[in-house]
């Protein structure tokens, strides 16, 4: 019988053209650590093309650095301009093929999906995203742009779509199945029922 990884590095990534962000966790059994997140400014680069380069190289520096098992991704989302769409839709290619390029799956999610799985409303804000983010991965500091943070919930999220304890794996069905069953993990969290 195989024996299945205790240990699992996850990077998310919330990509952008002018700001990356990124989060890096580490999963110990059934508890997670943060391990990094940032940002990567491209504001300074005038030239689409040299901003996707550095996407792409930046991207290959924190997957080396870090060395993931996986690389989460959030999905472009459409707004009213296509423009924008598309523009996300080339970083976020670009960041995937960096993956790619070092042997790293690679697993996408709406922005609704994550913030859901992180708040347990889709509609949640950023700054809440990142105050939850805070309370279960027990950091202080503040990042200077929420992209890290999101990039962040890009990972987390991916850590609580399976969660591995005593050599099962389980899958919660949303926000409130996983409070219920882990209330030592997410202490001081109040979910409301459903009526």
């Amino acid at each position: 019988m195989l024996n299945e990884k205790k240990e699992r590095v996850i990077m998310g990534i919330d990509p952008g053209t002018a700001v990356m962000g990124y989060g890096v966790i580490l999963e110990k059994g059934n508890k997670t650590e943060l391990i990094s997140l940032g940002v990567v400014k491209m504001t300074h680069l005038d030239d689409p093309f040299l901003k996707l380069q550095r996407i792409f190289e930046k991207t290959v520096v924190l997957i080396d650095q870090y060395k993931p098992d996986v690389l989460a991704i959030e999905a472009p989302f459409y707004g009213k301009n296509i423009q924008v769409l598309l523009k996300l839709g080339r970083a976020q290619g670009i960041a995937i093929a960096a993956a790619l390029s070092r042997n790293i799956s690679v697993t996408e999610y709406s922005p609704r999906k994550i913030k859901q799985s992180i708040t347990g409303s889709g509609n949640a804000t950023k700054e809440q995203v990142a105050a939850m983010l805070q309370r279960l991965l027990n950091f202080k500091e503040t990042p200077e742009f929420l992209d890290a943070t999101d990039g962040l919930a890009v990972a987390v999220c991916h850590s609580f779509q399976k969660i591995t304890t005593g050599g099962k794996s389980k899958t919660y069905s949303g926000w409130e199945s996983f409070v219920s069953d882990n209330k030592t993990k997410v202490k001081g969290i109040v979910v409301k029922a459903k009526k």
